[in-house]
């Protein structure tokens, strides 16, 4: 579950969205595995985890195979977190700060009426765009596949219109 509270995110199928987009970013596995992926790195497997020992700020690791400085639960690229972190005046990287940033991106993406309002396909759709993992994710990189999506969502307390 994320660190955010109901109350703080606004309600339970967004914290139950959030819930989704860490099983297709990190997997169930990895989140048993780890701090529920809130310091996982980008490239991390169950057979070989990578994490970071510091939420003081994003690590800012370049994994070369991934070409990528994507971290934490949401897997935030860098320049992205320098960003966030201005916008919301936030102290760190901790998990309710990572929490905080991916409803901003949700935000961002016009999907919170949607998953407020049950509408989970469109909003994964809606937010496609921003994580790589997600089914109609414009980059080219393996997706989950929605029903397994949903499975998850609906496993947190999520709710279908």
């Amino acid at each position: 579950m994320p660190r955010i509270t109901t109350a703080q995110a606004g309600g339970t199928n967004r914290c139950a969205f959030l819930d989704m987009i860490a099983v297709s970013e990190i997997g169930k596995e990895q989140l048993s595995l780890t701090d529920d992926g809130y310091d996982v790195l980008v490239g991390s497997l169950p057979s070989k985890l990578l994490t970071f020992n510091s939420y003081a700020s994003h690590p800012d690791v370049f994994n070369k195979e991934e070409d990528s400085t994507a971290a934490g639960r949401y897997q935030l690229l860098y320049r992205y977190w320098v960003a966030y972190k201005a916008k919301l005046n936030l102290p760190d990287f901790s998990p309710i700060c990572q929490d905080l940033i991916a409803l901003q991106q949700i935000r961002e993406c016009n999907a919170l009426p949607l998953i407020d309002s049950g509408l989970f396909a469109v909003a994964v759709r809606a937010v496609s765009r921003i994580w790589a993992s997600l089914p109609g994710s414009p980059y080219g990189q393996g997706t989950n596949p929605l029903p397994e999506l949903q499975t998850a969502y609906l496993a947190s307390g999520g709710q279908i219109a």
